[in-house]
């Protein structure tokens, strides 16, 4: 028998172990819907989080319209739970258009684009395959990182899209990841949002053209999004778990962070340090964003303690300000920066329901990073 399916407690399980609480996770899924539905905003969730069939297909069950993934890997694992997928990432090269292409044979499939280039790879490949890919225009909105400049330059694109066979214009994508300001505090960067979606939608119009979708939104502006009403649909990610940025940036409490990653204390020799099991290839290397100098996680049962550094396996962690100490062989559950990298870094999770039972669940998208 395969003894990491028979495990029947935490205590149980090998470590480093990520371990999902149930019950806060489909409270976070509710939560979000809920919203969504209250301010007609559709929900296309980005499951680069937590790749995998199980949630997404209960974030669809909750009323998602569809899925968002970063890359056609994630795309071609999880089309059993749902027809409609969107790749928020630009495709230009010639494998990968293909296989969206060969997807979009079955499966409304939409991809952003950002520059001609993209456009004619996404054209041959539907030509080939003999199917039709929407397209959204990435236009970026303070990001500095994917997207078109200006609404002119989103609105040369849209031309091209429109005349361009087998692509199917369906809108504009944009992606607020440079707001962190607090939820009191980003009305105006919200606005200015507004105004250049706005400003490329008006564009659009006066040239015959239209911006079916409006997809934007993150998790840090998730229940602000009614504040940008040009928006569709949002693609919020993280919200299903949570981390450190989301808790330390005030966009969640503690205890929505649903996510917790069990390490072993396997050494206390240096004074005023203790050592877990966990490294970079559990954590990965994410510093917190709200606040850069809290360590890398937080360890629930002690948080005074601080994780200083990490190698690929070990995890330092001073805990000269704690009271009461770790002991070696004792479990700590830590709650990572940044969660959705972290996943990747899986074979598997576990799902822990409220009466304590734990559910193995494949991380079906690992690696796909193609």
């Amino acid at each position: 028998m395969n003894t990491l399916d028979s495990i029947a407690s935490l205590d149980e399980l090998p470590t480093p172990a990520l371990v999902i609480d149930a019950v806060v996770a489909r409270n976070n899924i509710r939560r979000l819907a809920d919203y969504c539905a209250a301010h007609r905003i559709k929900l296309r969730p980005h499951t680069k989080t937590h790749k995998n069939r199980v949630i997404a297909k209960l974030q669809i069950e909750a009323g998602a319209k569809g899925l968002t993934v970063a890359k056609v890997g994630e795309a071609e694992q999880l089309q059993s739970e749902t027809n409609d997928l969107l790749m928020a990432y630009p495709a230009v090269d010639r494998a990968r258009c293909q296989r969206l292409a060969e997807l979009a044979k079955a499966k409304t499939i939409r991809v952003v684009a950002e520059s001609a280039i993209g456009i004619e790879a996404l054209a041959s490949a539907a030509k080939n395959s003999g199917s039709t890919i929407g397209v959204l225009v990435e236009i970026d909105v303070g990001m500095g990182r994917t997207g078109v400049a200006t609404a002119q330059d989103a609105l040369a694109l849209a031309q091209l899209i429109s005349k361009t066979k087998g692509l199917r214009l369906d809108g504009i994508l944009c992606y607020p990841g440079h707001i962190w300001n607090s939820v009191a505090e980003q009305a105006a960067p919200l606005a200015a949002v507004s105004a250049k979606l706005q400003e490329t939608i008006d564009l659009w119009k006066q040239n015959g053209l239209e911006a079916k979708i409006v997809s934007g939104g993150s998790t840090p502006t998730a229940l602000r999004s009614h504040l940008v009403p040009q928006l569709t649909e949002i693609r919020s990610g993280t919200y299903v778990f949570n981390d450190m940025n989301t808790f330390r940036g005030g966009f969640c409490a503690l205890a929505d962070c649903s996510a917790r990653i069990y390490c072993t204390v396997i050494s206390t020799t240096v004074k005023d340090q203790i050592v877990l099991d966990g490294g970079t290839k559990t954590f990965t290397s994410d510093i917190c964003i709200p606040a850069r100098d809290s360590g890398n996680g937080y360890i629930v049962e002690y948080p005074d303690a601080k994780i200083t550094a990490l190698s690929e396996e070990h995890g330092q962690v001073n805990v000269s300000r704690c009271e009461k100490r770790p002991k070696v062989g004792e479990r700590v559950s830590v709650i990572p920066n940044h969660i959705c990298p972290c996943v990747n870094l899986q074979d598997a999770i576990w799902w822990r329901e409220a009466d304590g039972s734990l559910r193995k669940i494949n991380v079906d998208a690992r690696g796909k990073l193609s």
